[in-house]
């Protein structure tokens, strides 16, 4: 039992450590990002201080391509949206690089535009690469965020306005789920991203998001692709919508044109790509609620769930089907509920590595247990087929290991011992293969009887059968089961001694001895040899009944004669002999026969 236990806790130990090591490696990482995208990402109500115009469809069929007009009618754009007379937008951000020389005047336009009203962020990018970076001790190691380059504005529009950068960075599946808040210039300046240099300039005290030692920090997105409060560039252009509209608004102007290549997947909408103007609305968004959800730990991400799989996997071992099942089913759902209720208080979690994992559990020990069972019943059936009838057997396998208790039980049974009288006279004058033929013949009607009769088969010795009744299941009417088994042996032998009889001139006939009383029986002997047996000093009376028994007679004591009382016609000896180990007056009686059912003696 100990070795079973150790077995059991060494391989839940195993299981839970293997998928522990397969979720840090990363193998449910795609599947998880997706599900957790869509749990945990949900749009909620804004407040309308965003206001996207856009460089869309429609500006483009109206002024041409984008190349040709983007800086000069940015430009006009710029100057309309702060000619409010009762108010200008806090702040306008150009989600548009503007960066190197085109056409003087137009450049020197839009610089005059963006620096006039002192509220104007243009757009600024990054770009970073793999690279060998030397440490303070000297040596070099390979970093996978190294900045290799940096484009800002051209001159005189980049030191007309501030700048933030735009660089929208792809997880590995391709999704757009987090936000570079910052980044430092091998200068030691630090570039703040457009949204947050925007966010700023709304909200003086603006608490900042927590982020990762490269600074990105998970984005809550607020809105879904085309959900952010939008206008044509067109119609701010043309005086359809009134500068009055973006008063003390955040505008964020960009590109919202399929052509343009400024689109994205991201974590609110995996089937619909946002525009990098959006992108940068929704986070200006998460900016100003100021509630940002942290990614817990992966460390202790991986604990919780080594420790969780450790005692779902034990527990899965110990229980059956059903409480497994509502285990594995209250598992499940609790960490989703724990997830949203984390969620909603800043945390965010691996939502599908738990369900995942304890999900593989349950199977596996679902497939082992009934691997084990199989295994079990397998065993049984080799086992106790050699020694009991099919019946017998099958109730075994119904009854389950348990009913079993191999290694040794106590109980009442029901013993027979037959032996064959003159067998060993005869076989002196017969060839060796024909006494063993005779024998095997003889040994197969005990067999038969036995079985016939439901008993267990314990074994042969020479020429003597032993059986015994009422193990290992409990049976009704051991004993009468055990006399009848008697009674067909003494009948059955009959034909062939007459026939032995003729042929060889040896009589040969059995001699049979019937007790019934306490045992041990089980699996008896050492581990690379037992035998399922029974012993006890039942057993050894049974044996001398035997012994003793003349031959076509059976032997039986009063504890048998008594069992039967009523069912069996039995002659209790004058002259019993003395068995060894029973004192004197030890009663023995011959079974004579066994009486119609209804029909009893005195």
């Amino acid at each position: 039992m100990k070795k079973s236990k150790l077995q059991s806790a060494l391989s839940a130990l195993a299981a839970a450590a293997a998928l522990t090591l397969l979720a840090w490696l990363g193998v449910l990482n795609r599947a998880d990002l997706a599900v957790c995208d869509a749990f945990y990402q949900q749009p909620y109500a804004t407040d309308g201080k965003i206001v996207i115009v856009g460089i869309d469809q429609k500006s483009l069929e109206i002024y041409g391509p984008y190349q040709e007009w983007c800086r000069d009618g940015v430009a006009r754009a710029l100057e309309l949206l702060n000619a409010g007379p009762d108010g200008r937008p806090a702040a306008i951000g150009v989600d548009v690089l503007f960066s190197g020389s085109t056409n003087p005047e137009t450049d020197a336009a839009l610089a005059r535009a963006a620096g006039r009203y002192g509220n104007v962020v243009t757009a600024s990018a990054a770009e970073f690469d793999s690279d060998f970076v030397e440490t303070e001790s000297g040596s070099f190691v390979r970093d996978d965020f190294v900045l290799t380059a940096y484009e800002e504005p051209f001159a005189a529009l980049r030191q007309a306005t501030q700048q933030g950068h735009i660089n929208a960075m792809l997880d590995t599946d391709g999704i757009l789920r987090r936000h570079l808040l910052y980044f430092d210039l091998p200068d030691g300046t630090r570039v703040p991203s457009l949204a947050l240099a925007l966010a700023e300039r709304l909200r003086d005290e603006l608490m900042l998001p927590p982020t990762n030692a490269r600074g990105f920090w998970y984005v809550p997105f607020a809105q879904n692709p085309g959900n952010f409060e939008f206008r044509s560039i067109a119609d701010v252009l043309d005086g359809t919508v009134s500068s009055d509209y973006f008063k003390n608004k955040i505008v964020l102007i960009g590109p919202c044109a399929a052509g343009l290549q400024d689109s994205y997947f991201t974590a609110i909408d995996h089937a619909r790509p946002m525009y990098g103007v959006e992108y940068q609305a929704n986070v200006i968004q998460a900016l100003l609620n100021g509630t940002y959800p942290q990614e817990a730990g992966k460390g202790v991400q991986l604990a919780v769930l080594f420790a969780i799989l450790l005692a779902a996997c034990a527990a899965f071992q110990k229980h059956g089907v059903r409480v497994s099942t509502a285990l594995w089913l209250a598992l499940c759902a609790g960490w989703i509920v724990l997830c949203k209720c984390l969620y909603e208080a800043g945390w965010v979690l691996h939502l599908l590595w738990v369900p995942s994992g304890v999900t593989v559990l349950y199977a596996g020990c679902l497939a082992a247990n009934y691997i084990r069972a199989a295994l079990e019943r397998q065993h049984v059936t080799r086992t106790f087929q050699r020694y009991v009838a099919p019946e017998i057997v099958s109730e075994l396998l119904n009854a389950g290991p348990a009913a079993m208790e191999l290694g040794g039980k106590k109980c009442e049974i029901a013993v027979l011992f037959v032996d064959i009288r003159g067998f060993t006279s005869m076989s002196e004058h017969l060839a060796p293969e024909r006494v063993v033929e005779i024998l095997n013949e003889y040994l197969t009607l005990t067999t038969r009887c036995v079985m016939d009769h439901h008993g267990t088969l314990d074994k042969f010795v020479g020429d003597c059968t032993m059986a015994f009744w009422n193990a290992p299941l409990p049976q009704e009417d051991a004993v009468m089961l055990a006399c009848r088994a008697a009674m067909a042996m003494a009948e059955g032998a009959k034909p062939l001694a007459q026939r032995l009889m003729q042929e060889y001139g040896h009589p040969v006939s059995f001699g049979i001895g019937v007790h019934v009383g306490p045992a041990v029986v089980g699996n008896i002997g050492a581990p690379m040899r037992m035998d399922y047996t029974a012993i006890g000093d039942t057993v050894n009376t049974a044996s001398r009944l035997e012994a003793n028994a003349p031959a076509g007679t059976i032997y039986i004591s009063r504890a048998v004669a008594d069992a039967l009382q009523g069912r069996i016609a039995a002659t209790p000896l004058e002259h019993p002999p003395l068995l060894k180990g029973k004192a004197a007056g030890f009663e023995v009686l011959t079974l004579d026969a066994i009486l119609p059912e209804g029909v009893q003696t005195p």
